[in-house]
């Protein structure tokens, strides 16, 4: 039998050896789960689809020779032959091995091209492990744009829900700070959740990633982003945001090797090399102590800033990044001048016309008159730029401004679903949204509300939260529109030509009475809508049946609910075999919470946020009696 020789055997065991070094034992895994595809025409319809096709074709073949050839995580290419220009860009995870990283350049490549079908002029293609985009204009605008998408796994962890979410938040607002300082605008982490159960350590994983074009500001503007965002999935054990220029993820699944880990927590991040990160892995326990330490010294310290610092401050704001602004012949000629057959909304604040913008990107334009504008000037600005940086899945985005004359002029992102009042009241009302959708409405209005009370650096009271003011994304995702208004004429209904005196039955007894205004009038408004979503009744009409000589809504649900006759209130349209009764119950005593009378006794967002998610919480809580406030 052939033996062969001691240094044939040594090279083959110094081999292996190395190459179980060189991996850190992680097994191959290119990341293709993909998390978004998106083929949009922005500056017109490509017409010489084989050409752009070919021309496309040959930048992906000059990005993966340069990924292959140079080990390189990043790369463009061009190509602008015959009249058909194209610009690609890809960028894979910086923890990805170069094989690995081709491996998700040819799926994302493969992908992309289904785009050039339709005749695109630009696309993209998402995935857990790379990105990959093309246009024909040259332009990458790495500025954060209305796209944010957000990603959520279905498992949530065994960890007590307020651990486990303050642990991610802290690991994600560090990520937040440090990758932009970052040379390669790159940062993986991980953290120990403390105070473990029974179960074993948790261990969060954590990453963030710029594209390598973007400036330490506009990345760091992105990832203020995708952290709002990427909050939305906890305590769900696997969150995932994104945008044209960033991506943010954390997961208690180990995603990319413990040698790619450095400390975020380092003032003056340097970008770990391969040499240092194998150091890295010999102290990564003493290391790993300092991190936890590092965290919970930045939480308290930030925890009492917040205390002391006055929650009306504009803290940061000189950081604040200015809206776009219009010009005013731009938005007469994209609503075809404020034509009645473009009008989609109207409110106290203005209406709300659906303009077509030179570039084709469809947008919502809400038209103010104010009655003495040259007091609102000064302040006009410096409040639409504070809005305009309010950033949540649960928010419609104001994109930009425009002031001529008396006229002050707002655009938002287009909403082809309309207002929630719609899909409950309107013609596509019966049968369409079924109590889960109605449910993840009732979830998503409480988060966008909590992040505007709570979590944005400033307070922003709504003060006329209702149905209407409640539009539906492609995905019937809810997001609350007209937020901040208030904040632009504070002293503050005179200046408009519309008066403003609340919108009748959302009105906070308290407020309408005494005119005292704070976060609680916009919760008393939510439990109302909460209401008028479970039964489909509009809180301001008196309806008649067996049970209620004439009631209005909040008499009615709370007649039913004294009675213990919860499941009556629910909108007949609803299939009873399609919701839990016992979760329609807790649900609608959450509203009932929201509407008592007494605005202490009220709950905060985050508390209706932490009640919707865990019904457990509604055990020893039990509303009172609500008051009816009638406005003329």
């Amino acid at each position: 039998m052939f033996q062969p020789p001691d240094n044939i055997l040594l090279r083959l065991f110094t081999f292996v050896f190395w190459s179980c070094w060189i991996l850190n034992g992680v097994v191959s895994d290119p990341q293709t789960n993909l998390l978004k595809i998106r083929c949009n025409p922005y500056d017109g319809v490509v017409t010489n689809a084989s050409m752009v096709k070919e021309n496309l074709n040959a930048t992906f073949q000059d990005i993966r020779q340069q990924i292959s050839d140079q080990n390189k995580h990043f790369a463009t290419a061009a190509k602008e032959a015959n009249g058909a220009p194209v610009y690609s860009i890809f960028q894979c995870r910086n923890y990805l091995s170069v094989a690995d990283c081709i491996t998700c350049f040819d799926v994302a490549s493969n992908q992309i091209r289904s785009c050039t079908a339709s005749k695109s002029s630009a696309a993209l293609v998402v995935y857990d492990g790379c990105f990959i985009r093309y246009n024909s204009n040259g332009v990458f605008d790495e500025a954060p744009q209305p796209f944010n998408i957000v990603s959520c796994g279905n498992q949530t962890t065994g960890e007590a829900a307020t651990i486990f979410n303050t642990t991610v938040q802290q690991v994600l607002m560090n990520l937040q700070t440090a990758t932009p300082r970052i040379p390669s605008l790159s940062a993986a982490t991980k953290i120990l959740v403390p105070n473990n159960n029974s179960n074993g350590a948790t261990t969060i994983y954590a990453y963030a990633q710029c594209v390598e074009t973007a400036t330490m500001n506009v990345c760091l503007d992105c990832l203020k982003v995708d952290y709002s965002s990427v909050e939305i999935c906890l305590p769900n054990s696997d969150g995932t945001a994104f945008d044209y220029s960033c991506f943010m993820r954390y997961s208690t699944t180990p995603f990319f090797p413990d040698n790619q880990i450095i400390d975020i927590t380092v003032p003056s991040i340097k970008q770990a090399s391969k040499k240092g990160a194998v150091i890295g892995g010999v102290v990564g326990g003493i290391a790993l102590v300092l991190i936890v330490l590092g965290l919970l010294f930045a939480w308290i310290r930030r925890h009492k800033k917040n205390e002391i610092s006055h929650r009306e401050d504009i803290i940061g704001a000189s950081k604040l990044k200015g809206p776009i602004t219009y010009r005013y012949d731009d938005l007469v000629s994209a609503t075809n001048n404020y034509c009645e057959e473009n009008k989609v909304g109207e409110g106290g604040f203005g209406a709300v016309y659906k303009g077509t913008l030179k570039n084709g990107k469809v947008v919502a334009v809400k038209k103010m008159t104010l009655k003495d504008s040259d007091r609102v000037d000064e302040d006009f600005e410096s409040e639409v730029t504070l809005i305009s940086n309010v950033h949540h899945r649960n928010l419609v985005r104001l994109l930009g401004c425009c002031s001529k004359g008396p006229d002050r002029i707002l655009v938002y992102e287009y909403m082809k679903n309309s207002g929630l009042d719609n899909f409950l009241f309107g013609e596509k009302r019966k049968g369409f949204l079924n109590w889960r959708q109605r449910y993840d409405v009732i979830l998503g209005v409480a988060r966008g509300l909590t992040y505007l009370h709570e979590e944005f650096h400033v307070r922003i009271i709504h003060r006329d939260i209702k149905i209407n003011n409640i539009l539906l994304d492609d995905d019937l995702q809810p997001k609350i529109a007209d937020f901040g208004l208030a904040r632009l004429f504070p002293d503050d209904k005179s200046h408009l030509s519309t008066r403003i005196v609340g919108t009748l039955g959302y009105t906070a007894p308290e407020y309408a009475i005494h005119g005292k205004l704070s976060e609680k009038a916009d919760i008393y408004s939510y439990g109302v809508v909460v209401l008028e979503i479970i039964s489909g009744q509009k809180c301001t009409e008196l309806r008649l049946d067996s049970h209620d000589a004439g009631a209005f809504l909040i008499q009615k649900a709370w007649k039913l609910y004294e009675e213990e006759k919860h499941l009556e209130l629910v909108d007949k349209a609803l299939d009873p075999n399609e919701y839990d009764a016992e979760e329609v119950k807790k649900t609608i005593e959450i509203g009932l919470l929201c509407v008592q009378a007494s605005a202490d006794a009220r709950p905060m967002m985050s508390e209706v946020v932490a009640m919707l998610q865990n019904k457990d919480l509604l055990e020893n809580l039990r509303p009172s009696m609500p008051i009816l406030i009638e406005m003329n």
